[in-house]
């Protein structure tokens, strides 16, 4: 941070000028943002109230919600903000912070996926190993080392983004402070920063999705064992709302981060992100909870118990 440019704020563009469009883009993103709160904060309450869901497979869903919950809560409230002001700033601090924590939940994340997994791995082709393999310890340990990931991806890339100097505009066409957009901005060289997006990036990401497809070519190879449909139908359906959010997340940061410099579009890269950074964190926790149905029996007990509270 010696080489600390002349910008000492920067203006997040956002998707309109308009202020018609400025006060739709607020009610819609607002919305959003108290769904997914709601939801995932609902799955964290059941998870945690509800003894038969104490098991290893709902002890990483919940850190999901939980991640999920700060990861959409680092840009959206920004944005909301910058929705309803005239001027849509960020000082150079901020920017940083922002960049900083998206960045460690964006990993974490993608780290977070690969041991999910792994966990559906050991369940179908080891159940009657499951409960030693993952055990209590080995959950907290491959939580833990899912966050540490995140954090020195974080900072690997926000330190490097920041030793850049920045001394022309300050009007990033973007939503949040990212690293496409600000290496757009920057007069420095900044090959020495893409090469480590890809290279770091391309570890990280590759890794993690070589780790799910070898589980997932494990998985279906043993439900393929299974004689009757209807088992393997049941064994499959707990890895459908996996296979779903991996989808969502890794296809669509994959088209914003891993694609050709020739082709990079910032309006494009505005719509990829969207759906990463904000829809993912929104769609999770309905995801799991609509396809799983030891969650749903869950929260419609917890809404019954209500029901019967009020009543009396």
């Amino acid at each position: 941070m010696r080489n600390q440019s002349k910008v000492t704020e920067f203006i997040l563009q956002g998707f309109s000028d308009s202020a018609e469009l400025q006060i739709v883009y607020f009610v819609v993103f607002l919305i959003i943002y108290i769904i997914a709160v709601a939801g995932n904060l609902l799955i964290i309450t059941i998870i945690k109230s509800d003894p038969q869901l104490h098991t290893p497979m709902y002890f990483f869903v919940g850190n999901l919600s939980i991640l999920d919950t700060f990861y959409i809560s680092t840009t959206v409230p920004k944005m909301l903000v910058n929705c309803l002001s005239t001027r849509k700033t960020i000082s150079f601090s901020a920017c940083v912070a922002q960049l900083s924590f998206f960045l460690s939940m964006a990993a974490t994340e993608s780290a977070l996926l690969a041991t999910m997994a792994y966990d559906r791995y050991v369940a179908i082709c080891n159940p009657l190993r499951y409960s030693i393999i993952v055990n209590k310890k080995s959950c907290i340990f491959l939580a833990a080392a899912s966050w540490f990931i995140g954090i020195v991806y974080s900072v690997i890339h926000t330190s490097n983004t920041f030793r850049l100097n920045f001394c022309g505009s300050n009007v990033i066409n973007h939503y949040f402070c990212d690293i496409p957009p600000l290496l757009k901005l920057s007069c420095s060289d900044t090959n020495i920063n893409v090469i480590l997006v890809f290279l770091v990036g391309g570890l990280l990401m590759l890794g993690c999705f070589v780790l799910i497809l070898t589980s997932y070519v494990n998985i279906i190879k043993a439900i393929l064992k299974i004689s009757s449909a209807k088992g393997r139908s049941k064994t499959f359906s707990t890895c459908i709302s996996h296979l779903t959010t991996v989808a969502l997340f890794y296809i669509t940061g994959s088209c914003v981060y891993f694609r050709p410099a020739s082709t990079h579009s910032l309006d494009q890269e505005k719509i990829g992100a969207l759906f990463y950074s904000v829809i993912a964190p929104m769609l999770n926790p309905y995801i799991y909870s609509l396809r799983n149905k030891d969650l749903k029996g869950a929260i419609i007990k917890v809404m019954r118990k209500k029901l019967i509270f009020q009543r009396h």
